[in-house]
């Protein structure tokens, strides 16, 4: 995300994390500030920064789009948070109450440690593998976060997403021109909608991390190929992963690759270590960049690539969670967990 003059290197935030210079914890609705009514989005950032405070974005309406059928999304009625059993285990940010954000140093694990990444990382692709057989005209995301809270707690693992940073449900879903973080609620899905679902899980002291696109119903052939795309993106960076690369040649596969269809390659929301914390060092940026940096033996990271078939710029709702894009074009999304080996990189998020 831009955050001021050309003259400074672009800079971004982490999904569900804050911002990368401060490299603290502090929570994403801390870090930006955003005034009902008001097309400015106002971001609080680091010394570096300072007096670039004013991000400026279109705000948001409910007009249908031109030249499409397509209403823009707005928010819909929530439901009550959903609980969890009190023998299962809780992230240190839920028992705390600590603000998350992004932890410094990497995710490296031992035999043990890859054995419960494992773990949770399958744990993590089932859940979300069944999600998807819910996707169909009419049902509710609602729907969908109530059947994924209950399959993690039934497997003794604690949703992730739900209360950290006080997001309030246990799954992600962002439809059509929802780029991330969109919160379950009494929306129907509609006939030719696209829909990410994004599932984290805390199982025995670990996060495993995924999400895909799915087509509800008959989605038109301009939806599916950007879907298409953005899956190869995310296949192709994997397949340059292995010890001693450098973590911007991921940036450089997805975007150009993405460039190849003129889909734009969101920036402000990046990959992320994960493990026995949600979110740590290293950022992964999805865009060209000159970030240093390579990748280590049993290290454990996210590559999570959102393409637009419009503007990348980002739009947040007044629910400090729900970020659209500025034009109302689609947004896809995948994410897999990979382990770092000998010989390349593992997923870890595959049922």
């Amino acid at each position: 995300m831009m955050v001021g003059a050309a003259s400074l290197q672009p800079r971004l935030l982490s999904s569900f994390t804050g911002d990368r210079f401060i490299q603290s914890r502090r929570p994403l609705h801390q870090l930006f500030r955003c005034n009902p009514g008001n097309k400015h989005v106002s971001m609080q950032l680091s010394r570096t920064f300072s007096g670039l405070t004013n991000l400026l974005f279109n705000r948001r309406d409910v007009e249908k789009l031109p030249n499409s059928k397509r209403k823009r999304l707005s928010p819909e009625k929530l439901s009550p948070t959903r609980p969890v059993p009190n023998h299962i285990p809780r992230p240190p940010y839920i028992t705390s109450k600590t603000p998350p954000g992004i932890a410094s140093g990497l995710e490296v694990h031992d035999e043990k440690g890859i054995e419960c990444m494992r773990n949770s990382g399958r744990l993590a692709a089932q859940v979300l593998e069944y999600a998807g057989t819910l996707v169909k005209p009419g049902i509710k995301t609602d729907e969908i976060d109530a059947a994924v809270h209950q399959m993690i707690i039934d497997n003794g693992a604690y949703p992730s997403p739900l209360g950290y940073g006080g997001f309030p449900k246990s799954v992600c879903t962002s439809v059509n021109e929802c780029i991330c973080h969109g919160i379950p609620d009494s929306r129907p899905l509609e006939d030719g909608d696209i829909i990410n679902i994004d599932v984290t899980v805390y199982l025995n002291g670990y996060h495993g991390d995924t999400s895909a696109t799915f087509f509800c119903g008959d989605v038109d052939d301009e939806a599916r190929k950007l879907v298409e795309v953005t899956k190869e993106c995310l296949d192709k960076a994997i397949s340059i992963c292995a010890p001693g690369v450098e973590y911007k040649k991921i940036g450089k596969a997805i975007h150009d690759h993405a460039d190849k269809y003129r889909y734009g390659v969101v920036r402000m929301f990046v990959g992320h270590g994960v493990g026995r914390v949600f979110h740590a060092d290293p950022v992964i940026l999805h865009y060209r960049n000159n970030d240093g940096g390579r990748m280590v033996l049993n290290q454990t990271f996210t590559i999570e690539p959102m393409l637009t078939m419009g503007s990348f710029n980002p739009v947040m709702w007044d629910d400090n969670w729900t970020v659209v894009t500025e034009d109302g074009s689609l947004s896809a999304q995948f994410e897999h967990t990979i382990l770092i080996t000998e010989n390349g990189a593992e997923i870890l998020t595959h049922c």
